[in-house]
């Protein structure tokens, strides 16, 4: 089971590092779909201080389409948009055998409608209030991944860490 943070045509660089820290944090794998608005290159990597993204699993897809194509038959895909019935924690991601797909859309247009409508049964959302257009998005994966990752009793992740000095006693 590996689960998975998808994000759609990123466009804001630091929404995209802040997602790729959480990847690493959380052994997911960040899948991109392009075109993006900013190259991820080593020296962009290396300027902003970024010691982290060697440790991130970054899967690249040339479009939806061939996202899609990289899926198992039997993996749970979830999209994350304003425009659904469900929140994202009224869904099931405890099963340790499937592999969780957790889709985002670009930041200021979301996921493609004709997409969203073509999969509604996989929609959810964030509640909030109408005060503000959308949460952002590196909160967004990093609430949704959390919420995953309780449900499947934070699998795989340190849930305990002493202090340096403890571990020489």
């Amino acid at each position: 089971m590996t689960n998975h943070i998808v994000l759609y045509q990123p466009e804001i660089p630091q929404n995209t590092g802040n997602i790729a820290r959480t990847a690493a944090a959380t052994d997911a794998v960040l899948d991109i779909i392009k075109p993006m608005k900013f190259e991820i290159t080593e020296h962009n990597v290396r300027r902003a201080g970024l010691d982290y993204w060697d440790k991130v699993k970054l899967v690249f897809h040339d479009s939806m389409d061939d996202f899609m194509a990289t899926m198992a038959p039997d993996a749970q895909l979830t999209l994350i948009t304003k425009f659904a019935s469900r929140t994202y924690s009224d869904n099931d991601y405890a099963d340790l055998n499937i592999d969780h797909y957790m889709m985002f859309g670009k930041e200021t247009t979301g996921l493609p409608e004709p997409f969203e409508r073509a999969h509604a049964d996989e929609c959810l959302r964030i509640p909030m209030t109408d005060n503000v257009r959308a949460l952002n998005l590196s909160n967004c994966a990093a609430l949704v991944i959390y919420e995953a990752l309780r449900q499947q009793d934070f699998a795989g992740l340190e849930k305990v860490h002493t202090y340096p000095h403890d571990k020489l006693k």
